[in-house]
């Protein structure tokens, strides 16, 4: 793993370079030491509770230098599988953060909160407020109906008192009352890391994860390298346990050894 060998990296964020609102030992150090070498850094993450300002304010605040337009998450993507399945004007339940309800609204839907209103789809993302009630008008609603779509399936998220519910455990809670499957637009999904790497000009990008059923089989997906950093979910022993899809070109433990490894010639 050569520098010469990557044009960029696309880099998770939960478990990588922060779990809740720390930073994530190793991680601002590594990705300085990366920018210090003049590799690109793009932020690829299923985190669809925050739009890309206030992600890049809390790496600001960490030491990490990033802009908006670094940063890319599974929100829009999940707003741009509405399109196809509903029409400007419809009623959308949203079950998720107000910026998720905004860019609902923003792409000409109707967000609604009740299945009494009659949506046309439920598009579901992760907020720390959603409860019981949020995910009952969900299943009330797909059970009548309605289109369904998330924004991620990742069943867990660091945090850093430990490892939390993630927006997949949630939106399995619905699929054991309704019976029904989302339409998922975050990673393991290629798309967003193609999105990405197409904006940021990268054509051998090196994706930087923490978790094998997402970053990795994304990445992989995508046609790009693959790093697991052993910060967050997956360990070494579920890597060479991991199937094909699902196997990382290369195993370190924490951003700072990863720029130590592609700095080397």
């Amino acid at each position: 793993m050569r520098l010469p060998d990557i044009d960029g990296v696309l880099c998770d964020l939960d478990g990588v370079v922060y779990s809740g609102a720390e930073a994530v030992p190793g991680a601002v150090e590594g990705l300085g030491r990366l920018r210090a070498h003049g590799v690109p850094v793009a932020f690829v993450t299923n985190n669809a509770s925050r739009p890309p300002q206030a992600v890049t304010e809390h790496l600001r605040a960490l030491g990490v230098r990033a802009e908006a337009e670094d940063v890319f998450g599974s929100a829009p993507a999940a707003v741009d599988l509405l399109d196809e399945a509903v029409r400007p004007g419809d009623a959308v339940l949203v079950v998720g953060s107000g910026y998720l309800r905004d860019l609902v609204a923003a792409a000409g839907y109707r967000p609604v909160n009740t299945a009494d209103e009659r949506p046309a789809a439920v598009i579901q993302g992760f907020d720390l407020d959603t409860g019981w009630r949020h995910l009952a008008e969900a299943s009330y609603a797909i059970a009548r109906g309605a289109v369904w779509v998330a924004t991620n399936l990742d069943r867990s998220i660091p945090r850093a008192e430990g490892t939390a519910p993630g927006n997949g455990s949630l939106v399995a809670a619905v699929t054991a009352a309704t019976g029904a499957v989302p339409r998922a637009a975050g990673k393991p999904e290629p798309l967003l890391f193609r999105t990405a790497a197409e904006a940021c000009g990268m054509h051998r990008p090196l994706v930087v994860g923490d978790r094998l059923d997402t970053d990795v089989r994304g990445g992989n997906a995508a046609g790009f390298t693959t790093a697991l950093v052993l910060t967050g979910v997956d360990d070494r022993a579920r890597a060479r346990a991991a199937d094909d899809a699902d196997r990382p070109d290369h195993v370190v433990p924490d951003l700072t050894a990863l720029a130590e490894a592609l700095s080397r010639a």
